[in-house]
């Protein structure tokens, strides 16, 4: 009998006292158990640091092109400090201004496949950061007999002087004026040959 009274009276003094711990608690710091530091376990590869580019501000970043054709006609350009965001139709421009070879007769190959007029270099780079040159194929449709003479020792043999709007180069100027207004190289061939064939048919009229 007295065992069930003092349990009776040990449950009363325990719910007396508060279940939860009052706002002013504090626990002594040691009376904590020692606990081993948590340490992150190393990465199985490093990670490597992103390198930005090291252009001065206001200076944009250019590469070098290589430009070969191993047919005939056998061409091997270098074109240094080209901008990034040279569009292929510039390049052709610039390969016309130094071989004579038609735009509309050329096509550019960059790692075997061809690259439309539209694309720049920036494109081509993508996401290597430290490419500073770049590679392409010339393709000439027609060989070397695509390549038209002179138009100065072309006049002189018939003599007389062309008109403007009858030269490859004004039809050539007027397809990549079309194409860096319009952005579209299709619609820019499209118009291009429109004007011709216009020009022509208001010419073969008496």
């Amino acid at each position: 009998m007295s065992e069930t009274v003092f349990a009776q009276n040990f449950l009363t003094t325990l719910s007396s006292r508060p279940v939860k711990l009052s706002a002013d608690h504090v626990e002594d710091a040691r009376n904590f158990p020692a606990r081993s530091p948590y340490i992150l376990p190393r990465m199985p590869k490093p990670m490597t640091k992103t390198t930005s580019s090291s252009s001065a501000p206001g200076q944009e970043r250019s590469i070098t092109l290589h430009l070969k054709s191993a047919r005939n006609p056998v061409l091997d350009l270098k074109l240094t400090s080209q901008p990034l965001g040279t569009s292929v139709l510039d390049i052709k421009n610039e390969i016309q201004k130094q071989t004579r070879i038609p735009v509309e007769k050329m096509k550019l190959l960059h790692n075997k496949r061809p690259v439309g007029d539209s694309k720049v270099l920036k494109d081509l780079i993508g996401e290597d950061a430290s490419a500073n040159s770049l590679e392409f194929s010339v393709m000439v449709l027609g060989g070397a007999a695509a390549i038209p003479p002179l138009e100065a020792e072309a006049a002189a043999s018939a003599g007389q002087e062309l008109p403007p709007l009858e030269t490859e180069a004004f039809w050539s100027d007027l397809k990549s004026f079309l194409m860096q207004r319009l952005k579209d190289e299709k619609q820019a061939e499209n118009l291009s040959k429109l004007f011709k064939s216009s020009y022509d048919s208001s010419q073969s009229k008496p």
